[in-house]
Protein backbone atom coordinates (compact mmCIF):
# COMPACT_ATOMS: atom_id res chain seq x y z
CA UNK A 1 0.00 0.00 0.00
CA UNK A 2 1.48 3.26 -0.96
CA UNK A 3 1.71 6.06 1.77
CA UNK A 4 -1.12 8.27 -0.24
CA UNK A 5 -3.63 5.33 0.59
CA UNK A 6 -2.90 5.05 4.76
CA UNK A 7 -5.15 6.99 6.13
CA UNK A 8 -3.33 7.16 9.38
CA UNK A 9 -1.14 10.18 11.01
CA UNK A 10 1.81 10.56 9.17
CA UNK A 11 4.59 13.01 9.87
CA UNK A 12 5.21 15.81 7.66
CA UNK A 13 7.66 18.92 7.19
CA UNK A 14 5.46 22.25 6.83
CA UNK A 15 7.52 24.44 4.42
CA UNK A 16 6.75 28.04 3.71
CA UNK A 17 7.25 29.58 0.42
CA UNK A 18 6.37 32.97 0.52
CA UNK A 19 3.34 33.37 1.81
CA UNK A 20 1.70 30.03 1.54
CA UNK A 21 2.41 26.85 3.11
CA UNK A 22 3.31 23.10 1.61
CA UNK A 23 4.49 20.06 3.35
CA UNK A 24 6.34 17.31 2.78
CA UNK A 25 6.79 13.50 4.28
CA UNK A 26 9.36 13.78 6.66
CA UNK A 27 10.53 10.69 5.42
CA UNK A 28 11.78 13.10 2.43
CA UNK A 29 13.93 15.27 4.27
CA UNK A 30 17.07 14.52 4.65
CA UNK A 31 18.07 17.83 6.89
CA UNK A 32 17.24 21.86 7.16
CA UNK A 33 20.32 24.05 6.30
CA UNK A 34 21.06 27.60 6.35
CA UNK A 35 21.40 29.41 3.23
CA UNK A 36 25.33 28.59 1.63
CA UNK A 37 27.14 29.27 -1.08
CA UNK A 38 25.47 28.69 -4.28
CA UNK A 39 27.35 27.87 -7.14
CA UNK A 40 26.13 28.89 -10.75
CA UNK A 41 26.64 27.22 -14.19
CA UNK A 42 26.19 29.22 -17.65
CA UNK A 43 24.69 26.13 -18.91
CA UNK A 44 22.21 24.82 -16.73
CA UNK A 45 18.41 23.56 -16.94
CA UNK A 46 16.28 26.41 -16.16
CA UNK A 47 14.57 25.20 -13.35
CA UNK A 48 18.03 24.72 -11.95
CA UNK A 49 19.45 27.66 -9.51
CA UNK A 50 22.51 26.19 -9.74
CA UNK A 51 24.23 23.95 -7.03
CA UNK A 52 25.82 23.88 -3.25
CA UNK A 53 27.99 21.42 -1.58
CA UNK A 54 26.79 19.73 1.33
CA UNK A 55 28.05 16.48 3.26
CA UNK A 56 30.15 15.79 0.31
CA UNK A 57 27.42 15.87 -2.14
CA UNK A 58 26.67 18.07 -4.90
CA UNK A 59 23.22 19.06 -4.81
CA UNK A 60 21.21 20.96 -7.09
CA UNK A 61 18.71 24.01 -5.94
CA UNK A 62 15.57 24.23 -7.10
CA UNK A 63 12.84 26.99 -6.57
CA UNK A 64 9.43 25.52 -6.67
CA UNK A 65 8.32 28.31 -5.68
CA UNK A 66 7.19 30.20 -9.03
CA UNK A 67 5.62 26.86 -9.92
CA UNK A 68 3.29 26.45 -7.13
CA UNK A 69 2.76 30.45 -6.19
CA UNK A 70 3.58 32.42 -9.45
CA UNK A 71 6.44 34.11 -7.65
CA UNK A 72 10.40 33.21 -7.03
CA UNK A 73 11.25 33.65 -3.95
CA UNK A 74 12.80 36.97 -2.97
CA UNK A 75 14.52 35.74 0.22
CA UNK A 76 15.64 32.25 1.21
CA UNK A 77 15.92 31.93 4.80
CA UNK A 78 17.29 27.93 4.63
CA UNK A 79 16.94 25.20 2.45
CA UNK A 80 15.68 22.12 2.81
CA UNK A 81 17.33 19.13 1.73
CA UNK A 82 15.16 16.71 0.46
CA UNK A 83 15.62 13.06 -1.01
CA UNK A 84 14.01 12.40 -4.36
CA UNK A 85 13.83 8.92 -6.39
CA UNK A 86 15.31 8.75 -9.39
CA UNK A 87 16.40 6.12 -12.06
CA UNK A 88 15.99 3.59 -9.35
CA UNK A 89 18.46 5.47 -6.80
CA UNK A 90 17.73 7.95 -4.38
CA UNK A 91 19.57 11.88 -5.11
CA UNK A 92 19.32 15.12 -3.03
CA UNK A 93 17.40 18.33 -4.19
CA UNK A 94 18.15 21.46 -2.31
CA UNK A 95 14.56 23.56 -1.77
CA UNK A 96 14.99 27.50 -0.46
CA UNK A 97 12.03 27.81 1.71
CA UNK A 98 11.37 31.68 3.16
CA UNK A 99 9.97 31.11 6.26
CA UNK A 100 10.48 28.44 9.33
CA UNK A 101 9.39 24.76 8.74
CA UNK A 102 7.65 22.60 11.68
CA UNK A 103 7.37 19.03 12.28
CA UNK A 104 4.17 18.01 12.34
CA UNK A 105 1.81 14.93 12.90
CA UNK A 106 -1.41 14.73 10.38
CA UNK A 107 -3.92 12.82 9.08
CA UNK A 108 -3.13 12.44 5.09
CA UNK A 109 -6.13 12.69 2.25
CA UNK A 110 -4.65 11.06 -0.45
CA UNK A 111 -4.89 13.34 -4.08
CA UNK A 112 -7.59 12.69 -6.47
CA UNK A 113 -7.55 12.44 -10.27
CA UNK A 114 -8.38 15.76 -10.54
CA UNK A 115 -5.63 17.51 -8.65
CA UNK A 116 -2.78 18.73 -10.44
CA UNK A 117 0.13 16.38 -10.59
CA UNK A 118 2.46 18.15 -7.74
CA UNK A 119 0.27 17.30 -5.15
CA UNK A 120 0.68 13.90 -2.93
CA UNK A 121 -1.86 14.47 -0.85
CA UNK A 122 -3.72 16.77 1.37
CA UNK A 123 -3.38 17.24 5.09
CA UNK A 124 -5.38 19.88 7.79
CA UNK A 125 -3.50 21.54 10.06
CA UNK A 126 -4.46 24.95 12.15
CA UNK A 127 -7.49 25.36 9.93
CA UNK A 128 -5.49 25.11 7.10
CA UNK A 129 -5.83 22.81 3.90
CA UNK A 130 -2.51 22.43 2.76
CA UNK A 131 -0.44 20.55 0.26
CA UNK A 132 1.46 17.54 0.40
CA UNK A 133 3.85 17.95 -2.59
CA UNK A 134 5.38 15.40 -4.94
CA UNK A 135 8.80 16.74 -5.75
CA UNK A 136 8.64 14.45 -8.99
CA UNK A 137 6.53 16.61 -10.37
CA UNK A 138 7.75 19.80 -9.30
CA UNK A 139 11.80 19.33 -10.03
CA UNK A 140 13.61 18.60 -13.47
CA UNK A 141 15.72 15.06 -13.82
CA UNK A 142 12.63 12.84 -13.08
CA UNK A 143 11.43 10.15 -14.82
CA UNK A 144 7.36 9.61 -15.07
CA UNK A 145 5.73 7.37 -13.36
CA UNK A 146 2.45 5.57 -14.74
CA UNK A 147 -0.03 7.54 -12.65
CA UNK A 148 2.05 11.05 -12.83
CA UNK A 149 2.63 10.76 -9.21
CA UNK A 150 5.42 9.15 -7.29
CA UNK A 151 3.42 8.39 -4.02
CA UNK A 152 6.07 5.28 -2.62
CA UNK A 153 8.06 6.01 0.44
CA UNK A 154 11.58 6.31 -0.27
CA UNK A 155 14.26 4.38 1.03
CA UNK A 156 17.17 5.86 3.45
CA UNK A 157 19.86 7.59 1.76
CA UNK A 158 23.53 6.86 2.16
CA UNK A 159 25.51 9.63 3.70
Amino acid sequence: MSWTEQLDARSCVLLRLGDRRFALAADQVSELVAPSRMFRFAHRTPEIDGVILRRGRVVPVCDVAENLTGKRLTSRRYYLISKRRREGTTDWIALPVSGDCELIQADLTPAGPSDSPHVAAWLSHAGEVIEVLNLGALTPGMEPMESGVDRAPLPEAHA
